[in-house]
């Protein structure tokens, strides 16, 4: 059976980033996806169309067809009064590097990372972590089967929420590849 529309697909994988191993499929873990609906990036899905179990690929995405470029927009000044909780200053999440969730006026969640911390003011980047990068895969093809019903109930890929997208996920996957969804930032 070959990967196509509306197959439920493993594989496993390895992504490269500026020379370094940014993500890849566990051991015996592989990542699985619904074939031609929107779980991955297009160009990923295209480089595996038609293989079979056992075929091996490796591919390069620029950041066009990856994460898209960086947008300078993204990056923004909030006030640090925003991130105090009881009140006070949130001090165990507000560093250089940590990921907040958080939402827009409209509801909209999104994955921030936090650049600078300043007297008054905190920079977040909402810009997606692999914007601007080119990505560099290696894909084995583990299987490809028939969506089954239970394949279709809305269940996390990425195994970080305990397979289940309702109840959300504690910091993600990893699996950078995916889109955004159950809340993890990386399943559908």
């Amino acid at each position: 059976m070959k990967a196509e529309a509306n197959k439920m697909v493993a594989v496993d994988y390895k992504l490269t980033v500026d020379g370094a191993i940014a993500d890849q499929s566990r051991p015996g873990q592989p990542l699985e996806f619904i074939f031609g609906t929107g779980m991955l990036l297009p160009k990923f899905e295209a480089a595996i169309e038609g293989k079979e179990p056992g075929e091996k690929v490796a591919f390069t995405l620029e950041p066009k067809d990856g994460y898209g470029e960086l947008i300078a927009e993204a990056v923004v000044d909030l006030p640090k009064n925003i991130f105090m909780v009881d009140g006070k200053v949130a001090e165990d999440i507000l560093f250089v590097g940590s990921q907040i969730p958080m939402s827009d006026a409209q509801g909209n969640r999104m994955m921030g990372i936090v650049k600078e911390v300043g007297d008054e003011t905190v920079k977040m980047d909402f810009n997606h972590p692999m914007a601007g990068k080119t990505l560099h895969f290696e894909v084995e093809v583990v299987s490809v089967r028939d969506v089954t019903p239970e394949d279709l109930q809305g269940h996390c890929s990425c195994g970080s929420c305990g397979g289940d997208c309702e109840s959300g996920c504690e910091g993600g996957c990893g699996d950078e590849h995916h889109d955004e969804g159950c809340g993890c930032g990386h399943c559908h």
